[in-house]
């Protein structure tokens, strides 16, 4: 079987026990990546080069997976930022999660704002697809998970990022995609709700840059 390769970048660990800091995915990832019968690749931090390493992947597209918040860990903020940077090069699809999303937002000149909305934290709420081209593939109204406090308001959104769900109930941003690049940003986890038929979904619209060829 001829699997698609997908990478996925690394949140840190900091381990005070054994005073050192580690590279580490949710197994929900690798889990959720398999059903779909894509072969997971590990994109660790702390890479001397990280193009050359992406560069001998062969790689279907790259999740920025979730987990800290941007500025936490400079290591993996360099690291991430030279993903999407060679990707956007390479024509390689980008699929950003939570933090993930918010780091692609400012790489494309765009802000975040910190936030103490609870109602963003360990719930769930509805949002509202605006996009025709992912409203025919996702329907026009999903409930989705939420683990983030810091959000994307409309004036916000970086250079060609064009938004494609929003939060009914603020009209913070949930989704967007760019313009000419397939890259995709998501505030809510597709790896926590895996039986969610619209989470396999959005895998496929990525590595198969449904949006851009249309």
């Amino acid at each position: 079987m001829d699997l698609k390769r997908i990478g996925i970048s690394s949140r840190i660990m900091n381990i005070e026990k054994f005073d050192e800091k580690r590279d580490a995915i949710s197994h929900d990832w690798i889990d959720f990546l398999q059903k779909l019968e894509i072969l997971p690749i590990i994109i660790p931090n702390k890479l001397k080069d990280v193009d050359e390493y992406i560069s001998t992947l062969n790689l279907n597209g790259i999740i920025l997976s979730g987990g800290d918040n941007i500025g936490e860990f400079p290591e993996r903020d360099k690291t991430e930022i030279r993903i999407i940077d060679y990707s956007t090069k390479n024509n390689i699809p980008i699929l950003g999660v939570c933090r993930g999303m918010q780091l692609i937002n400012e790489f494309f000149s765009g802000k975040n704002i910190k936030s103490n909305n609870l109602n963003h934290v360990g719930k769930y709420h509805n949002v509202k697809v605006k996009n025709s081209n992912f409203k025919d593939i996702l329907g026009e109204e999903l409930e989705v998970n939420s683990f983030h406090n810091n959000l994307i308001k409309k004036e916000d959104v970086g250079q060609e990022l064009e938004i494609f769900a929003e939060s009914e109930e603020d009209s913070t941003i949930e989704g967007y995609f760019h313009k000419r690049y397939p890259i995709i940003g998501i505030m809510w986890h597709p790896e926590r709700d895996q039986e969610q038929e619209y989470q396999s979904k959005i895998i496929n619209i990525l590595y198969n840059q449904l949006i851009w060829k249309s």
